[in-house]
């Protein structure tokens, strides 16, 4: 692999003002620009990168939106680079933030204004889905290669020991009599299903986001098949807000090599057990072996114990993506979120705070009553929109009023029937409490304060083991 330079700090005027940096009235900070970059990882989308750019170029010409003149200098540039990057002789810089950025600005510096205009048309957010799904795309096939050829020497191998026989084993015991080949032949039944997902994630990685802009695609005649055709793609992502956002692809293929490394951790372990002298099934030769520094007889299968390991990273990637994903919305926009969410718990309330949870008290004559029940009285008797939800409150019971309340009134809080409160309101409960019992087909429990002839209230015993509610054929 090719030596990548690095510079943290490039002479003053060296680099271009960024994209986006004429909203800013001063520079980025230098510690900013450490913890914004990505370029020391992204940097290996680089050959990704220059084939869509190439692509995207042709298509810009094609459709009459770029000249062949500019194309021509593109397209010589865009290959000056791939050799540059090749050679270990490209300069990358964490001022221009993403692989990106750095090959437009080398561009631009090669060809000139003609490096510019290969934007058009195009955001850096279907440019980074449409290098990540290329990249992706053969990553997974480098990888079916590698399963075919492991797959293929597990069938080798068990056709060798076709009939070696070994113990079969069930909770690490012994159980009944099985080949070698067999047991081999098992994993690669694994290896197999794994093959199937990676071709069948493969489907939907190959396929392209690049015209979809932002998020809501562009407004020039651009020809997305024919990118889409260049570069090997399969279908075309048909929404754009989707296509920007998208990383079901990437948990889907995190998710393939997760599987991929826990059934070779299982071979792993087992070739672990199977070396030990107590079972000694196999022996693992010495140039994937390690030793002990005091203990010279030890023969440790350090690889197979590395693959355990590295399982566990891989499987801690499938869940931080999930984890990253879970909350992101459309195309990203976290703040736009958060501002829906502050918003969406202020919706207006009505006055009466306890009739929120009283979902029995919804008829017509029921709001009629609510509605005389919390009028601000102006001396007209009349209710503005505006005061629907700013009425003047009891300073004790938290409820509306006809008029302010004095050191007495607070004792004697009235509404315009001029019942008393608390009293009103206890009536009515017990009235909607019984309405609703007899539509549930139940008998309301007793109450607990009834009225005598004279008027005057006094308590009734209930018994401890008293129901609630009784069934009506019960109470009959």
């Amino acid at each position: 692999m090719s030596k990548i330079k690095s510079r943290d700090k490039p002479d003053a005027g060296a680099l271009p003002a960024r994209g986006w940096s004429g909203r800013f009235g001063e520079p980025m900070s230098e510690r900013m620009q450490r913890f914004n970059a990505s370029v020391d990882f992204d940097r290996r989308l680089a050959s990704a990168d220059i084939a869509g750019s190439l692509a995207h170029a042709r298509m810009l010409a094609a459709t009459g939106i770029l000249s062949a003149a500019d194309l021509a200098a593109i397209e010589r540039g865009l290959r000056e680079i791939e050799g540059e990057i090749e050679r270990g002789e490209f300069v990358w810089t964490r001022a221009l933030e993403d692989v990106h950025l750095n090959i437009e600005h080398r561009l631009t510096a090669l060809v000139g204004d003609a490096g510019k205009r290969l934007h058009t048309a195009r955001s850096r957010n279907d440019q980074v889905a449409t290098d990540t799904r290329l990249w992706l795309r053969g990553a997974v096939d480098a990888l079916t290669v590698q399963l075919r050829a492991l797959r293929k020497a597990l069938i080798d191998l068990a056709e060798t020991h076709a009939d070696t026989i070994m113990p079969g084993f069930t909770h690490l015991q012994v159980a009944q009599p099985v080949t070698f080949g067999h047991h081999l032949l098992a994993y690669e039944a694994m290896l197999a299903r794994d093959a199937e997902r990676l071709a069948d994630g493969r489907s939907r990685i190959n396929r392209l986001p690049l015209g979809s802009a932002a998020l809501a695609g562009t407004s020039y005649p651009i020809d997305r098949q024919r990118v889409a055709e260049e570069l090997g793609f399969e279908a075309l992502c048909s929404n754009s807000l989707d296509a920007v956002s998208d990383r079901d692809f990437a948990v889907e293929f995190a998710a393939a090599a997760a599987l991929i490394m826990v059934h070779l951790s299982r071979f792993a372990e087992e070739l672990v057990i199977w070396s030990s002298p107590r079972f000694g099934f196999v022996t693992v030769a010495d140039r994937f072996c390690t030793g002990s520094s005091i203990m010279p007889q030890k023969r440790n299968p350090d690889v197979a114990e590395l693959v355990r390991g590295k399982t566990a990273r891989v499987i801690g990637h499938l869940t931080a993506l999930l984890v990253l994903m879970k909350a992101q919305p459309q195309s990203g926009r976290q703040g736009a979120a958060v501002r829906y969410r502050r918003h969406a718990g202020r919706l207006p309330r009505h006055p009466d705070r306890a009739h929120r949870n009283r979902p029995h008290a919804r008829s017509r004559a029921d709001a009629r009553r609510r509605e005389r029940r919390f009028r601000h009285c102006d001396g007209s008797g009349g209710l503005s929109g505006a005061q629907g939800h700013a009425l003047p409150r009891c300073a004790r019971g938290g409820r509306a009023h006809s008029a302010p309340c004095g050191a007495e009134g607070m004792r004697s809080c009235r509404t315009p029937t001029g019942r008393p409160a608390k009293i009103r309101a206890s009536r009515r409960r017990r009235r909607l409490s019984r309405a609703h019992a007899r539509r549930i087909g139940c008998e309301p429990r007793p109450s607990r304060w009834n009225r005598t002839g004279s008027g005057a209230r006094r308590r009734q015993s209930c018994s401890s083991g008293a129901r609630p509610y009784m069934r009506a054929s019960e109470s009959r």
